[in-house]
């Protein structure tokens, strides 16, 4: 999880000193490299195999090892993150309370990823 607390603390930086220029969208690439980060650490330590996938299947690989909540939480905050990180003409940038939001997530997916409290159970696979 070191990589993935430097992430959030440069991109809380960057939030705190935000001025004019790509900020919000380094913030975002920032952000989105924590929750890479968060799940890689945690494939390391539960199925190395599938740190190798695609985030797609990481995701979908997911809702075997955690529960709903942290899935959903994983799969909104990886979606924001690849969107806000895409450069559109037509799209603003992602808002600092955007960004704050995706912030808070990310470091919530970390600590989710890292507490064994947080297993998917059995009731939620046999439906």
């Amino acid at each position: 999880m070191g990589s993935c607390t430097r992430l959030l603390d440069d991109a809380d930086r960057l939030l705190r000193t935000m001025g004019q220029g790509l900020w919000p969208r380094a913030t975002a690439f920032l952000l989105r490299m924590a929750l890479e980060a968060a799940l890689a650490d945690f494939w390391e330590r539960t199925q190395p195999g599938v740190r190798d996938c695609d985030m797609n299947a990481q995701l979908l690989c997911l809702t075997v090892y955690r529960d709903q909540n942290t899935v959903r939480l994983a799969v909104r905050a990886w979606s924001a993150l690849s969107a806000a990180c895409r450069y559109h003409g037509y799209e603003l940038s992602p808002t600092a309370g955007e960004l704050r939001a995706l912030h808070s997530e990310v470091g919530m997916l970390a600590t989710r990823l890292t507490c064994p409290t947080h297993r998917a159970s059995k009731k939620e696979h046999s439906t």
